[in-house]
């Protein structure tokens, strides 16, 4: 049921996204007016979007139907939103990024040190699939604050496309155990490369 992918043969962390040569494309969800204004300006305005907060961005598809769950979960989530970004910009926060918890690659102290100095946090979760049951394999989420995200809004963006009917119509077929129809539906993520040391 996963995505164009032989599960067992998934790294534990590895990005998959849709891509191009230029940008890679990542999810959000918003409320009405954070979605309408984005959507109106080709990127986030603020307010209503708050610029002192650090905001997820989300390769996976499914983890955001997760996260969201299928913009149903509440009405600050229920615009389910396709960002465009620079390759150059994602790469910048994979760069720039702090773990969110602290592994056994790093001490205590050290990984205090980053966190504090750090602009990105970068979090590993069990990817999803259809059911939105977790998997073995991990997806990202990187999380931006003050420098990144001002690059984010003011750089980055390329271009904002509003996928909650693409969200509502999977989601119709995985009620209605149309598995392979809504399979069909899925963003195509491939493997997104990059330097295993931009992989903290």
């Amino acid at each position: 049921m996963q995505n164009h992918h032989n599960i067992s043969e998934i790294p534990h962390r590895q990005i998959r996204a849709v891509y191009d040569a230029t940008t890679i494309r990542v999810y959000q969800a918003y409320s009405d007016a954070i979605a309408n204004a984005a959507l109106e300006k080709g990127t986030f305005v603020s307010p209503p979007f708050k610029m002192e907060r650090m905001t997820w961005i989300k390769p996976s598809f499914l983890w955001m139907m997760y996260r969201a769950g299928w913009g149903l979960k509440d009405v600050g989530q229920k615009r389910i939103l396709a960002i465009d970004i620079s390759r150059e910009g994602f790469e910048w926060a994979l760069a720039h990024g702090c773990l969110s918890h602290a592994d056994e690659s790093i001490s205590k102290e050290e990984w205090e040190a980053k966190k504090n100095a750090s602009p990105v946090r970068i979090q590993w979760d069990p990817e999803r699939d259809l059911l939105l049951r977790s998997l073995q394999h991990r997806a990202i989420q990187i999380g931006l604050s003050k420098e990144a995200l001002n690059l984010y809004v003011n750089q980055w963006i390329q271009s904002i496309t509003d996928v909650t009917p693409l969200a509502h119509a999977i989601h119709t077929f995985v009620i209605d155990k149309e598995f392979e129809q809504a399979q069909a539906l899925l963003p195509a993520e491939l493997p997104y490369l990059v330097s295993t040391s931009l992989l903290c």
